[in-house]
């Protein structure tokens, strides 16, 4: 036991100095991993303890996804018009006389100008961006032949109040030559999302998951209340970019926290269902901004609807593995009879006696490997191009990143602009989210990866081409093709995470998933400008996602599956990953008389299973690297 604990710590230290290796892969050769896979095995892969550990964390993503998609009725630009000086007392529209309050009822942007009448008798001419002044008449008609002074907008703008009270646009007078400024709330909003997935994923690997869990959503809980508290445009764009920063950083680090507190049995299932607390935020979205239209108490009260986290949230403990790679021992003991309470395991559950249950020998062969490593292979990006068949596929894996973000928001922020009623849009496409990763998680240990990513986006490019050939007028049909879409991309999205893991070796994986969710993150920032496309032609939105989707399906039918195969450990495994799949599949089909192709898939699952201990370090070592977005 004693020589255990010793290495144990010697392994710690190992893994403290890979953290200090910038670029650098240093093998896991630690026992750790798989003493607390057996733990699991014991404890319980999901039990009680990491029930109630799961459902509070992601509480808290809820409100990630409130305020990623929250801008969509922040920032509404209602009908407007200039504002013209002095009191009016009556307008003509078209060829209809009424009082001022009639306005919104008989005007609509494009139709002719708005002409009135002041009180000192005065007529002057109001359209959206200006106003005029007719010189020396005082009749109240459409035509006017003299002349006209034109004025820029000083005294502001009318706003329609039938949609909403009041935006962020409204309240600054947003419009016209500041239009631009409105235009870019979201994408500001992604760029903090950008940097705070880079910045809170380090620094969680050096203070722990907790203390940024901790930290994490109190801010996110702080900057959602200040929002609704600044004064101009600016500091609301400050303290936006702010709440993006620890938004993003607390759903990265979230997703490394469930991944760790469940076994692998679950894990697949833990993680993916992440995302549907984020859809749930979506709807809630929807919900309180039909309920609520002034924007400084819709912000408030999203802000609010997580507060039961923060007053528990500091009961939340660590997780084992970084409590373990950081050679805490006692307390990985301390949380491992703790979880053992409560899910009631009678067995007793101790690290030392997992380590004597653990394979004949297993640990001299570890130390052993642990003393011959003197020699760390340095890696960059350009290794995921080192062959012409590794370039292909990084392109078209950096493509799949790219065209899932692209078409994830395009069809989130799109989808206020649909028809119809724009709140019941919203929530739609947020509650179809949620049966998408059920779906997901079922077809892809059956078809396939590969088998369920390209149908996928094959099926978001066809609804995306669907929704230009609808007549608008068919809003449910509309409505049904796109929520399709979103159903289909979502799949995509979700899946695209594993299925890089898988394709490439050990030493580059992590690199090709963190390049890969780099490439996410800026499909999420152009997608805001995607949307404002429509402003050129209204189905250009649709028209750019509907080809990156084809275009990305058809290179993914060109990479290979991974479906029941290791990992691969080495650039030349890597390479001949696509030329093993193709034979196995061809001596399984000849040998079975040509089974579905769902068949093929489970019996080289089981072909390729990798026993006891060397399964547990395969696993994990593919779990690592998903944490790593």
């Amino acid at each position: 036991m004693a020589v255990f604990w010793q290495w144990t710590k010697r392994t710690s230290n190992i893994l403290r100095q890979g953290d200090t290796m910038a670029g650098q892969q240093v093998p896991l050769i630690s026992m750790a991993p798989q003493t607390l896979e057996r733990l699991f095995d014991k404890l319980g892969h999901f039990g009680r303890f990491q029930a109630a550990v799961y459902f509070v964390v992601n509480f808290q993503t809820i409100a990630c996804g409130i305020h990623y998609l929250a801008s969509v009725f922040l920032a509404v630009t209602p009908q407007f018009v200039c504002k013209l000086p002095g009191n009016v007392t009556t307008i003509l529209v078209s060829n209809t006389t009424a009082d001022p309050g009639d306005l919104w009822n008989l005007w609509a942007p494009g139709s002719r100008r708005v002409i009135a009448q002041m009180e000192n008798g005065e007529i002057w001419e109001a359209e959206q961006c200006s106003r005029f002044k007719r010189i020396g008449s005082f009749e109240l008609v459409n035509y006017f032949k003299g002349n006209r002074t034109r004025f820029s907008c000083s005294d502001g703008f009318n706003y329609d109040p039938s949609h909403i009270e009041s935006s962020i646009v409204t309240e600054w007078d947003l419009v016209c030559d500041r239009e631009w400024l409105a235009k870019l709330t979201q994408p500001i909003f992604m760029l903090g999302v950008l940097l705070g997935a880079v910045v809170f994923g380090d620094i969680a690997d050096r203070l722990g998951r907790r203390s940024i869990l901790w930290f994490t959503s109190t801010a996110q809980f702080v900057f959602g209340v200040a929002v609704a508290f600044t004064y101009d445009y600016y500091s609301f764009i400050i303290v936006r970019f702010l709440l993006a920063l620890v938004s993003s950083g607390y759903l990265v680090v979230v997703f490394v926290y469930v991944t760790e507190y469940t076994g692998l049995k679950a894990r697949s299932w833990a993680s993916m269902h992440v995302h549907a607390y984020f859809a749930v935020g979506i709807m809630i979205v929807a919900l309180v901004g039909f309920l609520v239209r002034a924007w400084r108490i819709y912000q408030l009260v999203l802000s609010l609807v997580t507060i039961p986290f923060i007053f528990c949230c500091w009961l939340l403990p660590e997780t084992p593995w970084w409590l373990l790679a950081k050679g805490r021992l006692q307390e990985v003991q301390k949380l491992v009879d703790t979880i053992a309470r409560w899910n009631r395991v009678t067995i007793p559950c101790h690290l030392s006696v997992i380590q004597m249950n653990s394979p004949e020998d297993s640990t001299d062969k570890e130390i052993t490997k642990e003393e011959n490593v003197t020699k760390v292979k340095k890696t960059s990006i350009l290794d995921l191009f080192r062959t012409w068949a590794l370039t292909k596929r990084t392109i078209t894996v950096w493509l799949v990143w790219f065209t899932g973000s692209l078409g994830y928001y395009v069809s989130s922020l799109g989808s206020v602009n649909l028809g119809g009623n724009e709140y019941l849009n919203l929530f739609l496409a947020g509650a179809v989210e949620i049966p998408s990763y059920i779906v997901a998680c079922f077809v892809m240990d059956r078809l396939g990866r590969r088998n369920t990513l390209a149908p996928s986006l094959f099926l978001t490019g066809i609804a995306c081409i669907l929704s230009m050939v609808i007549p608008q007028d068919i809003e449910a049909l509309s409505i049904t093709v796109s929520m399709i879409g979103k159903f289909s991309i979502a799949v995509a999205f979700g899946l695209i995470y594993l299925y890089t893991a898988e394709l490439y070796p050990t030493i580059i994986r992590s690199l090709a998933v963190g390049s890969g969710s780099m490439m996410a993150r800026v499909g999420s920032t152009v997608a805001p400008f995607c949307v404002l496309l429509s402003s050129v032609w209204i189905f250009l939105p649709q028209l750019i996602v509907g080809v990156m989707s084809f275009l990305t399906g058809l290179l993914t039918l060109m990479l290979p599956e991974t479906l029941g195969r290791p990992l691969t450990q080495t650039f030349e495994d890597a390479a001949e990953l696509q030329r093993k799949y193709k034979q196995d599949k061809a001596k399984v089909a000849s040998s079975r008389g040509g089974r579905s192709s769902a068949a093929t898939a489970r019996i080289e699952k089981q072909d390729y299973i990798i026993d006891g201990i060397e399964k547990s370090k395969e696993e994990q070592n593919l779990i690592e690297h998903l944490t790593k977005l």
